[in-house]
């Protein structure tokens, strides 16, 4: 019969669990870490009040430090931080030479230059948001306040803080200093020589 030759066959390798990240066959058994809670929250940046400067005054730094910090590596900070001071701030000076001769640009370069703007700002959403990608399958954190992305797109200085604070506090639970152990000489008398 030609039914009997189409029929689904059920094979058990296809039914297994897979790792979404590498897709290795997990074992039966296995249970998803669960997701876990930030530590502190995307408006906690005065808990940290150096992380806190450096990101409102030179993000390029504490987003090129959150990247060193995250990566398992040792990549560099260096290019990181340059790509970050070009992109963000260079557009924010170009964003505010445009507000500042409003009235001496022709109206429709100023459209374009800030469309060409707000279209840049959302690639650096994308590029910084890396960082916050990497915590969260590092860490396995929650998504929140939203999406990485949209969270570097409206909120970007407090989402490097908030990722510095959440590096530093995971980091020093982890951090084991290596202890070497120095033993004192044995007491020694000195002794006059006897004659």
């Amino acid at each position: 019969d030609s039914r009997e030759l189409n029929q689904p066959v059920e094979v058990p390798q296809l039914n297994v669990q897979k790792c979404e990240g590498c897709g290795q066959a997990l074992p039966e058994s296995f249970e998803p870490p669960a997701i876990e809670p930030w530590t502190t929250g995307i408006f906690d940046c005065a808990e940290d009040r150096e992380s806190c400067r450096t990101g409102l005054f030179c993000p390029c730094v504490l987003f090129g430090r959150n990247y060193e910090a995250s990566r398992d590596d040792y990549a560099s900070a260096t290019v990181p931080c340059v790509l970050h001071a070009v992109f963000v701030e260079g557009g924010l000076a170009v964003a505010a030479t445009v507000a500042a001769f409003n009235g001496l640009i022709d109206p429709m370069a100023s459209y374009y230059l800030c469309e060409g703007l707000l279209f840049s700002w959302w690639l650096c959403g994308a590029y910084t948001s890396i960082v916050r990608l990497m915590l969260h399958n590092k860490y396995h954190l929650e998504n929140e306040p939203c999406d990485p992305c949209l969270v570097h797109c409206c909120l970007h200085w407090c989402a490097l803080c908030q990722e510095h604070r959440e590096m530093k506090a995971r980091l020093s639970d982890n951090f084991v200093m290596p202890m070497t152990l120095v033993n004192a000489p044995p007491v020694q008398q000195m002794n006059p020589a006897q004659e």
